[in-house]
């Protein structure tokens, strides 16, 4: 079965077509990394624009790639949920018109879901049950999975998402965006311990990292000793090299050690085979570390190839083959909803 997956939640424009689930044909990314980059963070109205621009040519060149023709493709997918909803509705109107021109099965998929099958077209095939930390610049979850297609979400942040706490602090220490590969990056020339910052105590399985970030603005504060009224942008002008280096090597250390303290009680609580990491933050070098250690003696571990861990279609056209495996019937492109939230089920 060949899907072609279509993905716009938020700054990359993606189509990819994937056979059965896992064999990639094509896979075309248009980033717009460099569109945003100046502004330290995503404009919806940018991205939405940029969007309109790119969606018809990426479609075409994952067609091209695959050399196949529209009339070859099987079924089409694309993220109606959760994202940015203007990002959202170019997708979503070019997926829905190729289903209706075409007469194309049409099947929805939800972000998160993709996030999680990018390990299936990462050439794995995790065991059941499992244990998935969903984490990126807007989502930090983690979600139990008995089978393929069901989804038990038993930890959530309260607040702000691990990626957009990193984004948050390369912004405070004059790191480029996206702040997951800066800090990665300042952290290797730093030092871990230098800085103690708090782990927020949250109940249960849940995280919170808004606290977290302004820890670290007041430490940075502190160590430049100067009044807490100092506006965040202009730290980065009194901050040594090597003081952005252990700053940065402090936070990445505590996020690290924050996620795996939850995945450990995960495993307390839940059966487990596997454990997945998936999302941006998921080609955190550290993190693959830590979890290799603290878990791979017991349970398998997988995290996606590095390209698939950012936002891409076949991960989306992935979601949807196992979808369709377990039952799921396709949608009337007429009728469907976009949601700039939903809860994953």
């Amino acid at each position: 079965m060949k899907i072609l997956g279509i993905e716009s939640s938020c700054d990359e424009t993606a189509a990819a077509i994937i056979e059965d689930g896992k064999t990639i044909l094509s896979n075309v990314i248009v980033s717009q990394i460099d569109i945003h980059a100046s502004y330290g963070g995503v404009i919806p109205e940018i991205a939405a624009r940029s969007h309109i621009e790119a969606i018809n040519p990426v479609v075409n060149r994952a067609l091209s790639q695959a050399n196949l023709a529209i009339k070859d493709i099987d079924a089409i997918a694309v993220t109606h949920t959760p994202g940015l909803i203007g990002s959202l509705l170019i997708g979503t109107l070019a997926a829905r018109t190729l289903a209706i021109i075409n007469n194309i099965p049409f099947y929805p998929v939800h972000h998160l879901k993709s996030h999680i099958y990018a390990n299936w077209i990462s050439g794995y095939q995790p065991e059941f049950p499992l244990i998935a930390a969903v984490i990126s610049g807007g989502h930090t979850q983690i979600i139990y999975m008995d089978r393929h297609d069901h989804f038990e979400i038993i930890g959530t942040t309260r607040d702000d998402a691990i990626g957009e706490c990193f984004d948050k602090i390369a912004k405070i220490l004059g790191l480029s965006y996206p702040g997951g590969p800066a800090i990665a990056k300042a952290a290797k020339k730093g030092t871990s311990t230098r800085y103690q910052l708090p782990i927020p105590k949250v109940n249960g399985l849940d995280f919170s990292f808004s606290g977290l970030k302004t820890a670290v603005l007041r430490a940075v504060q502190k160590e430049l000793n100067l009044p807490i009224t100092t506006p965040s942008y202009e730290l980065q002008n009194h901050l040594s090299e090597q003081q952005i280096a252990d700053f940065a090597a402090s936070f990445q250390a505590t996020a690290v050690k924050i996620l795996i303290q939850k995945l450990k009680k995960a495993t307390q609580n839940y059966p487990a085979k596997s454990i997945l990491l998936a999302g941006g933050v998921s080609a955190n070098q550290l993190l693959r570390t830590e979890l290799e250690k603290y878990f791979s003696k017991n349970y398998q571990t997988y995290y996606p190839k590095p390209a698939l861990s950012t936002d891409n279609g076949a991960m989306v056209a992935s979601a949807a083959f196992y979808s369709i495996q377990a039952g799921e019937q396709a949608a009337n492109p007429y009728e469907l909803d976009i949601s700039p939230r939903s809860v994953i089920s």
